[in-house]
């Protein structure tokens, strides 16, 4: 049974990848702002929702291994595998607000995140500083946007769907992946149990591989119907709400203890992070093409290795 609900989970996940990229493009026409915005907000918003309620459900039931975990490992595999896979699919582009602003937002919150957790807990106020600067993200790139396209004079495409059923359809995709993701998780969890995992090498390598396949799905599909800014702009907004949004809202529900062991795990996270900028400069120029989408791969499969052989 677990392997039926396995492969059911994937279904689910493209099914509801490909709608929530079409209802948010279409309501970026609406709200006249960029796909790169909605790909920052929305759309990172709605794919990182599995990440937010497993971690939630792991903090109340006693298991903070699972909860902080499940969002190193997913930051890890949005930049190596998630974001590797879709440029081995398609040569994504770099605009100058991804590297100025997306990514060093990014950055900051994963060193951040680094330095609250050195003494082994992370704090109510750290938690509560968490959710103001998520706030101040999504604020902030929703103003930019609005400033850029009225100074570029932006001619912006017919919405594909109204105003209501456009958001009507992404609350309908974003359960769509939450299920999925749920019964993915759950089922992967049960088979990696039975082998004697540790709970911290269940949260980093298949809880956050099953709940980034949201971020998989919606990337590769944005990737093949070419709204490129959808992509990365999910990847890196899905890191930063990882982040801020889940260990931030996680915190304020429920006191959170850092494994020592973890501090390796965030180490690769802030890594991948450094690489991930490295591939984006020159930016203007520069994009992540090919051979780069393989060495991330290539990068995320020798993670795996490296935490399941310890």
């Amino acid at each position: 049974m677990d392997y039926f609900y396995l492969i059911l989970g994937f279904a689910v996940l493209l099914v509801s990848g490909n709608l929530l990229v079409k209802s948010a493009v279409s309501l970026s026409s609406h709200f006249r702002i960029s796909t790169l915005v909605i790909g920052a907000t929305v759309v990172s918003l709605g794919t990182s929702a599995p990440e937010l309620v497993v971690s939630i459900g792991a903090a109340l039931k006693n298991h903070p291994d699972i909860a902080i975990g499940n969002v190193i490992g997913s930051n890890i595999s949005n930049i190596a595998l998630v974001l590797g896979l879709t440029a081995i699919i398609i040569k994504i582009p770099v605009s100058k607000t991804t590297v100025r602003f997306d990514w060093l937002y990014m950055m900051f919150a994963s060193i951040l995140f680094f330095l609250f957790v050195l003494n082994g807990r992370l704090s109510f106020p750290e938690g509560l500083i968490f959710i103001i600067l998520l706030l101040v993200f999504i604020f902030r790139s929703i103003r930019q946007s609005r400033m850029e396209m009225s100074r570029l004079e932006h001619v912006f495409e017919k919405a594909r769907y109204s105003f209501t059923l456009s958001v009507i359809l992404i609350v309908l995709s974003s359960a769509g992946l939450f299920i999925g993701a749920s019964w993915l998780v759950g089922s992967a969890e049960s088979v990696a149990l039975r082998f004697g995992v540790s709970e911290r090498v269940i949260s980093v390598t298949i809880i956050a591989f099953g709940t980034s396949l949201p971020e998989l799905a919606t990337s590769v599909i944005a990737a093949v119907k070419k709204q490129l800014d959808v992509s990365i702009g999910n990847i890196i907004g899905s890191n930063i709400f990882n982040i801020l949004g889940i260990l931030g809202v996680t915190r304020m529900i429920k006191s959170l203890e850092v494994n020592i062991e973890m501090k390796f795990d965030v180490v690769w996270m802030l890594a991948l992070s450094i690489l991930l900028l490295l591939f984006m400069l020159p930016y203007g120029k520069a994009s992540i093409n090919r051979w780069k989408g393989v060495a991330l791969f290539v990068t995320y499969i020798f993670y795996i290795f490296i935490v399941f052989r310890t």
